[in-house]
């Protein structure tokens, strides 16, 4: 064997000494990350408790005016649903809008 061939045939089995190291700190640092992002979102109640006892249905908007919609024209509105009771939200029926026309 010359001596280029020893000097590539060493700097291969260096290389190949740390890559199981850099595999391990990688695994590492991604169960590390993925805890850190697991552990920072809380894990409770989105809004503050304003009834006690039962649960409540909190609307962001109670009216919404969108002027005058021609008929047959699609309009759309959202709107940020929130459980301010206690207790957990359970519909009974299923929910509906009722749409009621302005004078």
């Amino acid at each position: 064997m010359n001596q280029s061939n020893k000097r590539s045939s060493k700097r291969k089995a260096g290389k190949n000494k740390f890559l199981p190291m850099l595999i391990g700190l990688g695994g590492i640092l991604l169960v590390g990350l993925a805890f850190f992002a697991l552990s920072g979102k809380p894990s409770g109640r989105a809004a503050d408790i304003e009834v006690t006892g039962s649960s409540s249905l909190k609307v962001d908007k109670e009216k919404v005016d969108l002027g005058d919609v021609k008929l047959g024209q699609w309009v759309e509105v959202s709107f940020q649903l929130t459980n301010v009771g206690e207790q957990q939200l359970r519909f009974t029926e299923k929910p509906y809008v009722e749409v009621v026309e302005g004078c």
